[in-house]
C-alpha cells in the first residue's frame, strides 16, 4: 500500500498517495484543475496545457498532470498567472473551433464550452481559422468530425490503452488531426466501434450518429444497470428521454478508460423496439401463432403444467436475473412440483467449475489464460480482451495457455500452444522446482511433466509476480485451480452474464439436465428468455417466454411476452463474484412482463401463489463460498459447440432488426 503524502493545495490540507498526480489529489479535495486531455488511470501526457498550477518554491508554472504531489508541497490553482495562461489557451482554441454551441449536441456537456464560460469567453480573440475537414459518417455507430476535435489525444490514448489501435495523429501542428491508417472511414479501419472514443472526448468530434435532436444531455433520465449480453457483464450508464431509450455509455463515461463496453452493449439497445418484440400472449390455433389475452394464456399453461406435473422442464438461458431465477426455482419444485430445472450454463461448467473464487484483475501483474480466446473484433468476451491488453500495457505480464494460438497472445509474454491439462501440470512442476511448495497428492500428480523452456519461462513469470490471475474457461477451471494451490486466484470465465448467479439462486442439475431435456424429451417444456435452440424438441406441449420472436418461438404452442434486460430490474453475480444491481430504464413493451411477474402469475392460475423474490432474498444467497483442493489434470467434457451456439443465441435477438446488422455485413465483406 503507498505512503500517504500530506500537501496543501489553494489552502485546503489534503492527503494522498505517493506517486499521485496534482490533478488526481486535487480532486480529492473537491478542487478541479481545469483539463483537456488528461485520462484518469493513464500516464499525464501535458498536452492541454490547462492544467498549470504554481507550486511554492518553483519559478515556472508547473503541469498538474504530469506532477506528483510531495511531502509539504503547497500548490496554487488560481493564481492570476495560471488563469491568466488558462484564458490564453482557451482562447487559442476557440479561434479554431465551430462556435456554434446553440445547436451543438454536445452543449452542456462539452469540457470546452464550460471552460469559455468560465472565462467569459464569447468570441476568439485571434484570427479564426477554418480547415474544412470531410466527416466520417459512413456508419451507423460513430460520426467523426474532426473540425470540432481539440488535438487533446484523449481518444488515441483510450484506443491504443485497450489496445485496438485504430486512432493516430495525422500532420503537425495547428492543422494536424486525427484519423485512422490512411484516413480511411471507421468501418474499413479495423474499428471495434466499442464507442470508447465517444465517452472520453470532451467536445463534439466524436458522437453516437443518431443523435442529432434526438434531445441535449440535460434532457435525459439515466440509471445506472449492467449489460448482460456475454460473461462479462460490463457496468452501462443508460440515458432515456420521453420513455425511450437513446443512449448507453461505459459505466465510468467520465474519462476513465477502466471501463469498457463493446459494441453490442453500447449500440444494441435498440433491439428492443425491434420487429422481432413479443408485445401481447400467443397461442397456436389450427397450427397458427394467433394473439391472446393474459388471462387465457395463463390459463392454457396453468392446465398443461397441471397435466404434466413432474414430467414437465424447465430450461433458461444462465443471463436471467437473480431474482427471475429464484422465482423460477420456486414455480418449478412448488407449484409444478418438478425437479427438471436447468440452464444453459449447464453445457459448459457446473457448480465445482463456475463457482470459483474472486479476484482483483486491477492489482493483477501477471494474467494466465487458459483455454480462453477473448477477442475484441469478434466481440468474445471483448471486455475481457480489453481489460488484459490496458494491463500489460500498464506493465503486467500475460501468459496464454491454448490448444490453439488465441488473438490475444500478440501481446503475451509466453504463449504455451499444445493440451492445456498437461501444459498446466508442466507449469506447475516447473514452479515446484523453483522452490514453491505443495502438498504430496499435486507433487505426486506432476513428478513426471516434462518442463519445456517456454513453460520454464512462464513458471519465471509466475513466480516472480506479486498477484498472478489465473482466468480459465469453465472446463479447465479444476485443472487451472490446481496452480492457486501454490499461488495466486483463479477465476472461472462463464459464457454468460449470471452463470454463477442462477447456479447460487438454486437453478442446477436435480433432476434432467439442460442437455437431456432438449434432447431426450419432455412431456412439457417451459423456455425461458433466449435459448440457443432453432428446432423444436420432442416434447407435448412448448411453451416459450420471452422477448423476441426467436425461431423456437415460432413453433411454440403458447408464446409468453417477457421484459427485456433494460426493461426489468434485479441483480446478478458477475465472473469475478460480485454482486451487481440493474435498475430499469424503461417500461416494458406492449404487455410484456418481467420473468418473475409471469412465473407468480402462472403459480395463481394454478392454484399454488407463489411470492416474488425480493433482493433482499438473493442477496443472501448470492454468496460464494469457494473450495479450491487438487483436482486431476483433466479436461472436463462438453458439448460440442454450445459455447459458440450459446454466444450467437445471446446476440442474435440484438442483432436482429438493429442497425448491428450492419455491422454484421459489414465484416462478411471485409473478411
Amino acid at each position: 500500500m503507498a505512503n500517504t503524502i500530506k500537501l496543501t493545495i489553494d489552502g485546503k490540507e489534503i492527503h494522498a498517495p505517493e506517486g499521485m498526480n496534482l490533478i488526481d489529489a486535487a480532486e480529492l479535495g473537491g478542487i478541479h484543475i481545469p483539463n483537456l486531455c488528461y485520462l484518469k488511470g493513464l500516464k499525464g501526457i501535458g498536452a492541454c496545457r490547462l492544467c498549470m498550477v504554481e507550486v511554492e518554491g518553483l519559478k515556472a508554472p508547473m503541469i498538474a498532470c504530469t506532477t506528483k504531489v510531495k511531502e509539504g508541497m503547497a500548490v496554487r490553482t488560481k493564481t492570476e498567472k495560471v488563469l491568466e495562461t488558462r484564458k490564453f489557451v482557451i482562447d487559442l482554441i476557440l479561434s479554431m473551433h465551430p462556435l456554434d454551441c446553440m445547436t451543438c449536441t454536445k452543449a452542456g456537456v462539452c469540457n470546452l464550452q464550460n471552460y469559455a464560460y468560465d472565462f467569459e469567453i464569447k468570441e476568439s480573440n485571434f484570427t479564426r481559422k477554418k480547415f474544412g475537414f470531410s466527416i466520417d459518417e459512413a456508419n451507423p455507430f460513430i460520426k467523426r468530425d474532426p473540425d470540432y476535435c481539440v488535438l487533446c489525444g484523449r481518444c488515441v490514448r483510450v484506443c491504443k490503452n485497450q489496445g485496438t489501435n485504430v486512432l493516430e495523429f495525422m500532420g503537425r501542428g495547428v492543422g494536424s488531426k486525427v484519423t485512422t491508417a490512411n484516413d480511411k472511414p471507421l468501418h474499413e479501419s479495423g474499428c471495434t466501434f466499442c464507442g470508447s472514443c465517444v465517452d472520453v472526448c470532451p467536445v463534439n468530434a466524436l458522437l453516437e450518429a443518431d443523435r442529432w435532436r434526438r434531445g441535449r444531455e440535460w434532457d435525459y433520465d439515466k440509471v445506472k444497470s449492467v449489460c448482460l449480453l456475454c460473461g462479462n457483464a460490463c457496468d452501462i450508464s443508460v440515458s432515456t428521454k420521453d420513455s425511450r431509450l437513446v443512449k448507453v455509455n461505459a459505466g465510468a463515461a467520465d474519462g476513465s478508460p477502466e471501463k469498457y463496453i463493446c459494441a453490442y452493449g453500447r449500440f444494441g439497445f435498440d433491439c428492443i423496439e425491434a420487429d422481432t418484440r413479443v408485445r401481447v400472449p400467443m397461442k397456436r390455433v389450427n397450427g397458427q401463432l394467433q394473439e391472446t389475452t393474459w388471462e387465457d394464456a395463463l390459463g392454457i399453461v396453468a392446465k398443461e403444467m397441471k397435466k404434466a406435473g413432474e414430467n414437465a422442464g424447465f430450461i433458461t438461458p444462465a443471463g436471467i436475473l437473480n431474482e427471475d431465477a429464484l422465482t423460477l426455482k420456486r414455480l418449478a419444485s412448488d407449484a409444478v412440483k418438478t425437479k427438471n430445472v436447468d440452464s444453459t450454463a449447464s453445457l459448459y461448467g457446473d457448480e465445482s467449475t463456475l463457482l470459483s473464487g474472486g479476484a482483483d484483475l486491477e492489482s493483477a501483474d501477471l494474467f494466465v489464460l487458459v483455454g480462453l480466446n477473448p477477442n475484441q473484433w469478434k466481440r468474445a468476451l471483448p471486455a475481457l480482451d480489453a481489460t488484459i491488453r490496458r494491463r500489460v500495457n500498464a506493465g503486467a505480464k500475460l501468459i496464454t495457455i491454448n490448444s490453439a494460438e488465441p488473438n490475444i497472445s500478440s501481446v503475451a509474454a509466453v504463449n504455451l500452444v499444445g493440451d492445456e491439462p498437461e501444459t498446466l501440470r508442466a507449469l506447475v512442476k516447473a514452479i515446484m522446482d523453483k522452490g514453491i511448495k505443495a502438498d504430496g497428492e499435486l507433487a505426486s500428480a506432476v513428478s513426471d511433466a516434462p518442463v519445456t523452456e517456454m513453460v520454464e519461462a512462464a513458471a519465471g513469470l509466475f513466480v516472480g509476480a506479486k498477484n498472478p490471475v489465473i482466468l480459465s474457461s469453465p472446463a479447465l477451471y479444476p485443472a487451472a485451480a490446481n496452480v492457486t494451490l501454490l499461488k495466486g486466484a483463479a477465476v472461472s470465465m462463464p459464457v454468460e452474464s449470471n452463470a454463477k448467479g442462477i447456479i447460487l439462486m438454486g437453478i442446477k442439475k436435480e433432476g434432467k439436465t439442460y442437455g437431456e431435456m432438449t434432447t431426450e424429451g419432455m412431456k412439457l417444456l417451459y423456455a425461458v428468455g433466449e435459448v440457443p435452440l432453432s428446432r423444436r424438441p420432442s416434447t407435448d406441449f412448448l411453451i416459450v417466454q420471452t422477448s423476441h420472436l426467436t425461431e423456437i418461438a415460432k413453433q411454440a404452442d403458447v408464446v409468453l411476452p417477457a421484459a427485456a434486460y433494460l426493461e426489468a430490474d434485479g441483480t446478478i453475480v458477475d465472473y469475478l463474484g460480485r454482486l451487481k444491481q440493474l435498475a430499469k430504464a424503461v417500461e416494458p413493451a406492449g404487455e410484456a412482463r418481467s420473468h418473475r411477474e409471469i412465473f407468480v402469475a402462472l403459480s395463481e392460475a394454478m392454484g399454488t401463489p407463489l411470492k416474488e423474490a425480493k433482493e433482499s432474498e438473493t442477496k443472501k444467497l448470492a454468496k460464494m463460498k469457494p473450495v479450491v483442493a487438487f483436482n486431476p489434470f483433466t479436461r472436463r467434457e462438453e458439448l460440442e459447440g454450445a459455447t459458440n451456439e450459446i454466444m450467437q443465441s445471446m446476440n442474435m435477438h440484438v442483432i436482429d432488426g438493429s442497425r448491428l446488422l450492419w455491422l454484421t455485413e459489414s465484416e462478411k465483406a471485409l473478411a
